[in-house]
């Protein structure tokens, strides 16, 4: 059952994306259409599974890395078909679809894992309302580095009076920047509550030692640089490009932040 579903969506998936290339290199609206039309199947299909996945759960403190990794998958996903009403936004659905295929494809190639997250019994629902909150802003966050990148591409080849086909497909910078920033609005709040979950849940676990983690800081860093990211965007002071590189190193701190906790005993898997 799991090996069927789960590669049966890597296959609509990768022909989605193949779709969506395809569009992005000849500009055909047939083949974008047919390429939006797979990946709503896809991302329903990705919620009757999820979905499945969670009611076979006894409790909440049964959550694997596998369900986080897809619910991850889910968001982008569901970000990137939201996004497809933007004008000219192809090439921005493509690049967040590459690496929700990247993330799925290393979820079926571990397998679902049956280990659960340990240590959290005495706040199991928190600890939904924590991974929750934390995917949504990762995923936002992955969103707006993407928009960051091509605003950035973009600049670049304006700059160098380079009208290629890249640029004529792309939306224009004011579009992106406005994207990006609206992104990271969003995500910087969720990644803070989930935070003050994730404290409250070791709170009651009669466990605030672990708040000394490494893992902790490394959050704490990665949420201090999106807010001053917000801070730049919000003053105007400084040139559009700046700001797109700031939300790039704040990523980096956020992914960072993933690695540290690969080796923490914040999140521990049994």
């Amino acid at each position: 059952m799991y090996g069927l579903a789960v590669h049966g969506l890597l296959v609509l998936y990768a022909l989605s994306l193949l779709f969506y290339f395809s569009d992005f290199v000849s500009a055909n609206r047939k083949i974008k259409r047919i390429g939006a039309g797979l990946l709503v199947f896809v991302w329903v299909l990705q919620t009757a599974y999820l979905i499945h996945r969670l009611l076979r759960l006894e409790e909440p403190a049964g959550l694997t890395r596998f369900e986080t990794q897809f619910f991850f998958v889910w968001l982008l996903v569901a970000i990137s078909l939201a996004a497809s009403r933007i004008p000219r936004i192809e090439p921005f659905v493509f690049a967040v679809n590459v690496i929700g295929f990247s993330v799925l494809a290393a979820v079926a190639a571990e397998g679902p894992s049956e280990a659960p997250l340990r240590l959290w019994d005495a706040g199991q629902y928190l600890l939904i309302v924590h991974i929750s909150l934390a995917m949504a802003a990762y995923a936002l966050f992955t969103a707006a580095a993407v928009l960051s990148l091509m605003y950035l591409l973009l600049h670049r080849q304006l700059k160098s009076r380079s009208w290629n086909a890249v640029v004529r497909r792309m939306p224009g910078l004011e579009t992106i920047e406005r994207c990006s920033f609206g992104a990271v609005l969003a995500g910087t709040p969720l990644m803070i509550l989930s935070l003050a979950t994730a404290a409250a849940t070791l709170l009651l676990a009669r466990r605030a030692e672990w708040l000394a983690d490494w893992k902790v800081f490394a959050a704490i860093v990665a949420a201090a640089a999106y807010i001053v990211y917000i801070a730049l965007r919000k003053r105007r002071m400084h040139p559009g490009s700046l700001t797109a590189r700031w939300n790039l190193y704040a990523f980096c701190a956020l992914l960072a932040n993933s690695l540290i906790g690969a080796a923490s005993r914040f999140h521990s898997w049994s």
